[in-house]
Formats: C-alpha cells, sequence, structure tokens
C-alpha cells in the first residue's frame, strides 16, 4: 500500500460497459456469477462491471491506481481475463486485507435480485469479507434507461494486513 496514511482506508470505484451486440454471444457475469441475459457486456476482459467497480475501490484505497493501469485493456493477455482473477490480484498486489465491500448495480435489466445471494457469496469468498450488493434501475433515463448497458458503484474498505 502506498503512503503512511492511517488505516482502515476507504475506496470508491466506478465502472460503465454497454451490452455486446448480439453477435457477440458473450455471457452476463456480475460479480462472477453469470446471470441470464440475452447479451453480455462489451469489453476487453470479461467485461464484469461489478468486480471491476470493487477492484477500482480497493485499489483507490491503497493508491494503487485503477484496474486499467494494472490490467491494460491494450494487452492482448487480459482479453477475456476472468475479473474475479483480476479482483484478486490487485488485492495481493496491494497488500490489502479488505474488511468489507458495499455496491449497488445499475441497470434496467435483468433483475438482480433472484441473483444477489450468489453473487455476495462469490464475492465475499473472493476477497474474504462481507459483501452487500444492491440494485437499482435508472428511471429509465439516459443511456442506462434505455438499456444500453449497466455501471456499478462500490466502496470498500481496507487495512493493512
Amino acid at each position: 500500500m502506498s503512503g503512511s496514511a492511517e488505516f482502515p482506508r476507504v475506496g470508491i470505484g466506478y465502472d460503465s460497459h454497454r451490452f455486446a451486440a448480439p453477435q457477440a454471444r458473450r455471457r452476463l457475469l456480475l460479480g462472477g456469477v453469470e446471470v441470464p441475459h440475452e447479451r453480455g457486456l462489451d469489453g476487453h476482459s470479461d467485461a464484469d462491471v461489478l468486480a471491476h467497480a470493487i477492484t477500482d475501490a480497493i485499489l483507490g484505497a491503497c493508491g494503487g491506481g485503477d484496474i486499467g493501469t494494472l490490467f491494460s485493456p491494450d494487452e492482448e493477455r487480459w482479453r477475456d481475463a476472468d475479473s474475479i482473477e483480476l479482483l484478486a490480484a490487485a488485492v495481493e498486489r496491494v497488500g490489502a486485507r479488505v474488511l468489507n465491500v458495499d455496491a449497488t448495480v445499475i441497470c434496467e435489466q435483468p433483475k438482480l435480485g433472484p441473483h444477489r445471494a450468489a453473487i455476495e457469496a462469490r464475492l465475499g469468498a473472493a476477497l474474504g469479507c462481507p459483501v452487500s450488493i444492491k440494485a437499482t434501475t435508472n428511471e429509465g433515463m439516459g443511456w442506462i434507461g434505455r438499456g444500453e448497458g449497466i455501471a456499478a458503484i462500490a466502496v470498500a474498505m481496507v487495512a493493512r494486513r
């Protein structure tokens, strides 16, 4: 972890991805869980918008940059990468102990209620801490409201290992 700031520390992360074209046949992954939907998200890795927001929150708390700096979309080795593995690698790199994560997924579809427990369990197992996931819509406003993609925002509290 960079700097000599007091711990614990808090970071915030945000990410968004548009839906891929139907012919791309991408899976929709949120927090490492495949969520049934006719379209997945477009991105260089697996486009797990929730895992990316959480990764940035943890990196931010530690002064560790952002996910794009660590895992550049210009590098072919990260194409279709598993975002849960990237999350774990980022946590290892900054030497953090994640105390908890709170995140919100913003989308019109799919409905996340039926998948929330599985997503929280998957992320909690990957991070070794409590994870709380919420979902909301954008009330039909903007690109999210038009169903063009999904965004996520996350807050993470970290301590030294």
